[in-house]
């Protein structure tokens, strides 16, 4: 979760595509976030062995999905998915579920303050996020 949130707010002034993975084990499904005009598009890469495919191009993994956002949606959307996720399990099962990771409230809190301050976003925001 907190390189999905990482990955979006680097979309707020930077014009490089973002890649980060999700450890399928054994296979990686590899995200690539690429700002453009206003928008992202986003695709999802997927390598059978995360052993490998670091050291391999986006184009040897099988394009698994792929579409375009606007990007104050696609920040609002992972705003979303990340307060769900801590709704439902809250920081302490999120860290027991996820062991070696606690919940990334810092980055949220980052990303909704980018999301609020620099996109035009007429849906709810629920700021009940520590």
């Amino acid at each position: 979760m907190a390189d999905l949130v990482a990955g979006t707010g680097d979309l707020y002034g930077q014009r490089r595509a973002i890649r980060f993975f999700f450890d399928g084990e054994p296979q990686e499904l590899r995200w690539v976030l690429r700002p453009t005009d206003g928008s992202v598009e986003v695709t999802i890469h997927e390598f059978p062995d995360v052993a490998v495919s670091p050291d391999l191009p986006d184009s040897d993994g099988t394009v698994v999905w792929s579409s375009v956002h606007p990007r104050p949606l696609f920040a609002h959307a992972v705003l979303e998915a990340a307060q769900n996720v801590l709704a439902e399990h809250g920081e302490p099962g999120y860290h027991a579920k996820w062991m070696l990771y606690p919940f990334p409230v810092g980055l949220v809190q980052d990303l909704r303050r980018m999301h609020l301050r620099d996109d035009v976003c007429h849906l709810p925001h629920d700021m009940s996020l520590p």
